[in-house]
């Protein structure tokens, strides 16, 4: 039977929960404070922690964090009396699973108690000793294309995140990949799992959008019932109106257990809860792993890899695409363009240029005029000093060895340049 760490400074408390919780098929064990409890649950290693959030000398947000650091895996349940859920939005920002306010209903703590143990159990199927399930490793790294740092690092990120089923937010600007790495995440589930559930937050608005996600009682629609055993995957979540984001934490506190939930933004969500635009509670259920997207003009490094795989890709009737190679001169300029659009601007590029020439070695004077113009050029402080006399040397042939020109490019004085 599934066991269950009840953390509690009052025995009446103890013995309350123990009457309701263990004819339901639940082991119950006590500890009176979160010291006791910590020392505890590394002796037995509990398939729940349930605990108050007002305690002494360790309250439970502190017994919470001891438990994340000790074992992330820990599947933590916050019990608070206070009648705002200022506490129980900061147990969810620690990583709680859940919260459960003073006094609830028994039925909402046996089902509360009951999807923790439906996620602890997917947790345990799916750690196999930190490593992507078999053929995964290969479907990232033809997802994720580059060698630079950040690529390395969001790559690493992925991996661990295949492992896991708490919720996945993806940070960052449009066109940095966030979809491809939700595909990734979904993939990671099997070949069993159930559909990847793409919604549009941004299409709101539509008569349609608030019953396929919400339904009609705030249970959940047409679309959560489909992402069951799959992913759902909410696209643009900063664009949700107040009024449904109030709605879909209730629909995700009784069905997120059900599916992966991996969401986007474009914007900083915290920084929208900081000025009460964005609904904090919510913001804590969909950011348990928030993964940045890095922009494409910081990993300038990558550009070559890019486009030998986009080039790969496109048709063009003289010849073979995989065949295509770009000058020097064209790949400098691609690798100091500031690239708004990231990724789909630099495939948008690629594709147009191949498919339209007529000689497969691509030159300078084939990219668009936006990017043969120095002006829209990034100035040197954007980079960082790591990458200096490589950025330098590009720009110094691209000016054709004319030093002051460079420097006036550069933003630096010309005797910085050697």
């Amino acid at each position: 039977m599934p066991s269950v760490l009840i953390v509690d400074d009052l025995l009446s408390i103890h013995e309350m929960l123990e009457a309701v919780i263990q004819p339901t098929g639940f082991n119950t064990a006590f500890a009176t404070d979160g010291e006791k409890a910590m020392a505890r649950y590394k002796e037995e290693k509990f398939d729940l922690v349930l605990a108050d959030i007002d305690m002494k000398p360790m309250d439970g947000i502190t017994l919470l964090k001891n438990l994340k650091q000790y074992d992330p895996t820990a599947v933590v349940i916050i019990m608070t009396a206070y009648a705002s859920t200022e506490s129980a939005i900061q147990a969810l920002k620690y990583g709680a699973f859940d919260y459960l306010q003073k006094p609830f209903r028994v039925t909402e703590l046996i089902e509360t108690l009951k999807r923790g143990i439906e996620f602890k159990k997917f947790q345990s199927e799916r750690a196999v000793s930190g490593l992507v399930p078999s053929g995964n490793v290969n479907d990232i790294e033809k997802r994720i294309i580059g060698q630079s740092p950040a690529v390395t690092k969001l790559v690493q990120q992925v991996n661990k995140l295949t492992t896991v089923r708490s919720p996945v937010l993806l940070q960052g600007e449009n066109g940095t990949g966030k979809t491809a790495v939700a595909e990734v995440l979904h993939n990671s589930l099997g070949p069993e799992a159930g559909q990847l559930v793409r919604i549009d937050c941004s299409l709101s608005s539509d008569a349609n959008f608030r019953d396929g996600l919400l339904g009609q009682n705030g249970v959940g629609g047409a679309w959560i019932e489909q992402a069951k055993g799959g992913t759902l995957f909410l696209q643009h979540l900063q664009c949700l109106p107040t009024d449904v984001q109030e709605v879909l934490v209730s629909v995700l506190r009784n069905t997120a257990h059900g599916f992966r939930l991996v969401c986007t933004t474009a914007e900083d969500l915290e920084r929208l809860v900081d000025e009460g635009k964005f609904n904090d509670e919510l913001f804590y259920r969909v950011a348990s792993f928030p993964v940045l997207m890095p922009p494409l003009r910081e990993r300038p490094e990558d550009i070559p890899l890019l486009l030998k795989h986009y080039a790969g890709r496109v048709v063009n009737p003289h010849f073979d695409a995989n065949l295509v190679e770009f000058t020097d001169d064209a790949v400098m300029l691609m690798s100091t363009y500031h690239w708004p659009g990231n990724l789909t601007e630099l495939f948008q590029v690629v594709s147009k240029i191949v498919s339209s020439s007529e000689t497969r070695v691509i030159t300078s004077q084939q990219l668009p005029l936006r990017l043969r113009e120095i002006h829209h050029w990034p100035s040197l402080s954007e980079y960082l000093s790591g990458q200096e006399k490589q950025y330098v040397d590009m720009v110094l042939r691209a000016c054709h060895g004319d030093k002051p020109q460079a420097a006036k490019v550069l933003g630096v004085d010309v005797s910085r340049i050697g």
